[in-house]
């Protein structure tokens, strides 16, 4: 029987529904842990559960489904490619290469293959120390980059991220990030002057640790699980000319911020600074498992006689991913999403800020293209964190077929809003709607 296609959302039961609270109660849950959908259908900016409930997915599966849930185009490729053999490297992933390294613009350039964000982070750190000699390494407080050993030691999002795994990977400093919605110096980005960078050359290397003692700096474009922290004009160019006085590498993370999740390619080309490596993963494949570490060829040929010891996965590359890459770049590039991304992600963020003047629960609503934070807070002028509401803002938009988190660092909370880049002004204005009905009634 043909089901018809995903249009809007739809509550049948709960949720959750019978079918899901049975499976929850089996797994030893209760219907009260229901607040992310199980796909029973997955279509565009919608996924269905079991029960027949239809929610708009406001989180693209994480940053993964920009180009939306089972695109034709992506599906069409990786059944191709199931006829021709899935696991081992095959030839496409060497024109996989070449579109990478002109994304980010590190041509001639070789790629370090894995399937997430966290192992590429992994292979950065021991590529960085590798090509420079240096152990050292610079990241920001806030920053998220995934839950490997590696990831949580660059991580500065939750203290509770690092609770009883220690001791973790030594020589990996945290300096502030510009968060300037809580600023850790209580200044104004208008005429701070950069004050957080500042602090890695005026106290950082004269006080704890040699500027020629550190390999590289990690950074976010926007910093992204921390809330969407977009730092003011001139900051990312700063810290470029940080790392190239001092010969430290940039490392930047754009595994939630690439494949025109910002309105561009990668976020970066909005401060126009290159990267010495540029990581990526999330939304390359469009959900089959695979990230990159991209370098340039000459990065490593130059510093180092012996071969890099390579970082090994069997899954390197795979075939699916590599398949799934090429046609989730062919439908960014062919239906413009990274327009639609800048266009419609302004739209809902003009609306989101028209939402202030009758929700003052909103304290700030900041981002690019579809990478938006809404700031949720008890006093806007004080800017006091409400993370209850915010989890209570989620629950009550659960109910009504929209699917949100919130997440934040620096005390914070804010709502997840990153729709799949197919959305459109009339899914943007439904989106609205449910987050103030949701606003209204968590706050009774």
């Amino acid at each position: 029987m043909l089901k018809l296609r995903l249009t809007g959302t739809r509550i049948t039961a709960g949720p959750p529904g019978p079918k899901v609270s049975k499976v929850l109660r089996e797994a030893g849950q209760s219907d009260a842990d229901y607040t992310s959908p199980l796909v029973e259908r997955a279509e565009g900016i919608y996924i269905e559960d079991p029960d027949g409930n239809v929610f708009i997915d406001l989180i693209s599966g994480r940053c993964v489904a920009n180009t939306g849930h089972s695109h034709p185009r992506v599906v069409k490729a990786i059944k191709d490619q199931l006829e021709h053999g899935f696991h081992w490297q095959n030839i496409d992933m060497y024109r996989l290469v070449d579109r990478l390294g002109e994304m980010t613009g590190l041509s001639p350039c070789q790629v370090y293959w894995s399937q997430s964000g966290s192992m590429v982070n992994d292979f950065a750190i021991k590529a960085a120390r590798r090509i420079t000699g240096r152990s050292g390494i610079i990241s920001f407080t806030g920053s998220y980059h995934g839950s490997s050993m590696g990831g949580i030691s660059l991580s500065g999002y939750d203290p509770a991220m690092k609770r009883h795994y220690g001791p973790l990977v030594p020589e990996i400093y945290h300096v502030p990030y510009a968060s300037c919605y809580r600023c850790p110096f209580k200044l104004c980005p208008e005429s701070c002057g950069f004050a957080c960078l500042d602090y890695i050359e005026d106290v950082v290397f004269k006080s704890y640790v040699a500027a020629d003692e550190v390999s590289s700096v990690f950074v976010e474009p926007i910093q992204g699980d921390a809330g969407w922290h977009v730092p003011p004009p001139g900051w990312h160019e700063r810290l470029r000319r940080i790392c190239d006085i001092h010969g430290m590498l940039l490392v930047v993370d754009e595994i939630q911020t690439a494949f025109g999740r910002t309105g561009k390619w990668t976020a970066m080309e909005h401060w126009g600074v290159q990267g010495d490596m540029v990581l990526l993963g999330k939304a390359m494949a469009s959900g089959i498992p695979l990230s990159a570490c991209v370098l340039p060829r000459q990065l490593l040929e130059s510093t180092d006689t012996e071969p890099i010891p390579i970082h090994a996965q069997s899954f390197s590359a795979n075939p699916l991913g590599v398949a799934a890459a090429h046609a989730t770049m062919d439908v960014i590039k062919n239906e413009k999403l990274c327009e639609n991304s800048e266009k419609t992600g302004s739209y809902l963020r003009s609306r989101l800020v028209e939402l202030m003047e009758t929700q003052s629960c909103i304290g700030d609503v900041r981002g690019l293209g579809l990478l938006l934070g809404v700031e949720i807070v008890k006093d806007r002028e004080a800017k006091t964190p409400a993370p209850e509401l915010a989890s209570a803002i989620c629950r009550e938009a659960f109910k009504r077929g929209l699917f949100v988190l919130n997440m934040g660092s620096y005390g914070g909370k804010a709502l997840r809003i990153a729709p799949p880049l197919i959305i459109t002004k009339e899914q943007a204005d439904t989106v609205v709607e449910i987050l103030d009905t949701s606003m209204k009634a968590a706050q009774g």
